[in-house]
């Protein structure tokens, strides 16, 4: 193994960084949360933060955190507002209880706007390794660069998309598969809005696919199952999938 080791001239990462950051979300979450848990792991968070910090060869970890903190009643108020979207637009909730423990919609946009704060203090990689934990966690990709409004509702989650340059207004609701992505994949478009705008009171249902920078789903439109959009769509539409059913049944 010695021998093996001595040839290996790879650059070195810290692979373990990623357990030590899925632990440091998910604590972020429970105190976020809980004042009873925060009280006794609040100094231990934010040591695990300075470590991660530390580990990615930033610095100021002390200040980034100070100015991080900052943010978390912003950041409790916002999905506060989310959860009780959730709560008022799916029939099968019971209770806001059930929302924040049980729904991996919630979870995702809970870690979503956590990670999206960090990139706005200009942290690099964290924030991204914070959306991949929820990414594995709940099968939703949100790119901590999305720009995502008030009252924001995730139905079922699984496989859903959200690029980097996409915006996303107020009392937004999607279903699971829904991709808002780009039309092209060029590294040379890095630095561009790649992602489409969905306006306010849009609702996207399961697998539909919206792509371009260019394009906005005008507001209260909705976007049916399935369909597959690269052009803008005016206030007030309603875009559908149409096909024709057959039902054959067996005879004996």
């Amino acid at each position: 193994m010695k021998e093996v080791v001595s040839k290996i001239t790879f650059t070195n990462y810290s692979m373990c960084l990623r357990d030590a950051v899925a632990s440091f979300t998910k604590q972020l979450i429970n105190n976020l949360f809980d004042v009873n848990h925060l009280s006794k792991s609040g100094p231990e968070t934010r040591m695990q933060f300075l470590k991660i910090i530390e580990r990615l060869s930033l610095e100021n970890g002390a200040e980034i955190w100070a100015a991080y903190e900052s943010y978390f009643t912003e950041i409790r108020e916002k999905l506060d507002l989310d959860a009780i979207a959730a709560h008022k637009n799916d029939p099968a909730s019971k209770s806001l209880d059930e929302i924040y423990l049980a729904y991996p919609g919630f979870y995702a946009i809970a870690v979503y706007r956590l990670s999206n704060q960090l990139l706005k203090l200009e942290v690099p990689i964290l924030p991204r390794m914070m959306s991949e934990f929820a990414h594995g966690a709940t099968g939703t990709d949100i790119h901590p660069g999305a720009e995502i409004g008030a009252s924001f509702h995730i139905d079922h989650a699984t496989g859903i998309v959200i690029g980097e340059s996409a915006i996303i207004g107020d009392d937004v609701q999607i279903f699971q598969g829904v991709t808002l992505g780009g039309i092209q994949v060029k590294k040379s478009l890095a630095s561009t809005k790649r992602h489409p705008t969905i306006q306010s009171g849009v609702v996207i249902y399961a697998n539909a696919t919206i792509l371009g920078g260019d394009v906005v789903i005008g507001a209260n439109s909705v976007v049916g199952a399935n369909v597959c959009i690269t052009e803008s769509i005016p206030e007030n539409s309603v875009v559908t999938v149409q096909s024709e059913n057959k039902i054959f049944q067996k005879r004996n």
